[in-house]
């Protein structure tokens, strides 16, 4: 069995047995043609290891704090899913360029007050951000929680992620690409050619 596979059973068991708060139930797993369905209105493919998730554990409803989102339908407290919510941050990004979004990183999991637990999926390894707005400047807003979607789901499994309590408060470090990613976005357009 592969490290993967060994991954994917703990996850599928920890699914079966615990329940994020306001989940009173693990959502069926998605189908392949729902997630070709998501990926087509995101304009990427999710990184192979957060599809499989999706695929073969479920549609949301598991994993730290308040669970995984679900791709297309909405979850509980009528929290939006993960394409509904990264579509709806593109689009605020777009109103408001200090507060750019970064394109393919997808909101995978709700902490609370406004934070995100993020997936680049234009990183090979899908690495795990974490989205803190609650803060004066986008650029303070971005960090590195995980180099890696099985790192962090190890963490959620192992019991030492840092929102849990016995780990205090860990300091997570700035995800030092965020002003590359979004530097098209936030860029000054050039001034029109002067007559002459």
């Amino acid at each position: 069995m592969t490290e993967i596979e060994q991954l994917l059973t703990r996850v599928a068991f920890a699914a079966r047995n615990t329940r994020p708060w306001g989940w009173p139930s693990l959502p069926a797993p998605v189908d392949a043609a729902t997630l070709d369905r998501a990926e087509t209105a995101l304009g990427f493919s999710l990184p192979p290891l957060l599809a499989e998730l999706y695929l073969r554990i479920g549609d949301g409803g598991f994993g730290p704090s308040y669970g995984l989102l679900p791709l297309l339908d909405g979850a509980p407290a009528g929290e939006p899913p993960v394409v509904a919510q990264y579509l709806a941050n593109l689009e605020e990004a777009r109103k408001d360029p200090e507060w750019p979004w970064p394109e393919g990183v997808l909101p995978i999991s709700h902490w609370g007050c406004g934070m995100y637990a993020c997936v680049d999926c234009r990183s090979p390894e899908g690495t795990v951000l974490l989205f803190e707005p609650n803060t004066d400047a986008a650029d303070d807003a971005w960090y590195t929680d995980a180099p890696g979607l099985a790192e962090w789901l190890h963490t959620w499994l192992d019991g030492t992620g840092w929102y849990e309590e016995s780990n205090g408060d860990t300091d997570l470090e700035p995800w030092p690409e965020f002003r590359i990613r979004t530097a098209r976005a936030t860029a000054t357009p050039p001034a029109p050619a002067q007559a002459s």
